[in-house]
């Protein structure tokens, strides 16, 4: 397995664990942290035995307070994949939107379990995920306007899709770090923990999936969900739902699941993502950065 400086990656019974590892830094992100967190989801995605992954930050105190903007850390926001000197350039890229593109691409289902301060990236980086636990001392922060910049990492696209239009430009016009109660009643995160509990519960989230679904199905899922919420009708879900269905439902993953229901035992998949998804997958075109 890859040696990380800013990261662990740990796998077990089919759940991966990604942790951001600065604890002396609160776990601020940096180019080196986002492009790791990459390469270990490139790693996750290529493993078929990988079945959910849980993000979560070393310490009590934050799970990522944000861009490391000292000196020694580089000091920057962007990403210097672009190589550009000029930063008005319309092609310098910003390195927590590739973060969440990346994750967005996931074929794993993704499970934030935010242990403490998540302001910035920290809390932006975790709109790219699918299920956002918390823990009762949690506190958010989209702080941009703040900082006298703008929100990044995509989360324009994000954050309103998963709160809606209103709680978004409220938490991001006022720039204010909020509680985990805010969080939930605001529908950021699905629940709350006490700090002993939070991993349990992202554990056994994983473990519900990871022991009782097909990953095939679950891939589809999360593509289909992801994509199609943004068409203009239902009927291009209608079209996809139906291709998906009439594949899978002629796949060994479906006679498996049928069986297991009717003997009344638990299923034992065989499909696999990296082989057995749907001829048509995936029917988008990718987007490129022009």
């Amino acid at each position: 397995m890859t040696d990380y400086t800013q990261i662990l990656v740990a796998k077990a019974g089919g759940i991966a664990t990604i942790t951001l590892n600065r604890p002396e830094k609160m776990n601020a992100y940096t180019r080196t942290m986002g492009a790791e967190i990459m390469s270990a989801m490139d790693d996750i995605d290529a493993d078929d035995a990988v079945r959910a992954v849980i993000f979560t930050g070393s310490g009590e105190r934050a799970f990522c307070a944000g861009a490391d903007l000292t000196p020694e850390s580089g000091g920057q926001i962007f990403s210097d994949a672009a190589q550009v000197d000029d930063l008005s350039d319309e092609r310098v890229r910003d390195g927590g939107g590739r973060l969440t593109l990346r994750l967005f691409e996931s074929t794993k289902p993704l499970i934030s379990a935010c242990n403490g301060v998540a302001v910035g990236v920290g809390a932006t980086m975790q709109l790219a995920m699918d299920i956002r636990l918390a823990v009762s001392h949690a506190r958010y922060g989209f702080v941009f306007a703040r900082r006298g910049i703008v929100p990044e990492a995509a989360s324009s696209w994000f954050l309103p899709r998963i709160v809606g239009i209103s709680q978004a430009l409220e938490w991001c016009f006022s720039g204010r770090v909020f509680d985990a109660d805010e969080a939930k009643s605001g529908g950021l995160v699905r629940s709350i923990h006490a700090p002993d509990d939070l991993l349990f519960e992202a554990q056994s989230l994983a473990r519900e999936i990871a022991d009782n679904t097909s990953a095939v199905s679950v891939a589809m899922t999360r593509a289909m969900m992801w994509r199609l919420m943004n068409t203009d009708h239902p009927m291009e879900a209608h079209k996809i739902d139906s291709r998906a269905i009439y594949r899978l439902s002629r796949g060994t993953d479906a006679k498996e699941g049928i069986a297991s229901f009717l003997e009344k035992r638990k299923p034992i998949y065989p499909g696999k993502v990296s082989e057995d998804m749907p001829d048509f997958y995936p029917w988008w075109t990718d987007r490129e950065f022009e």
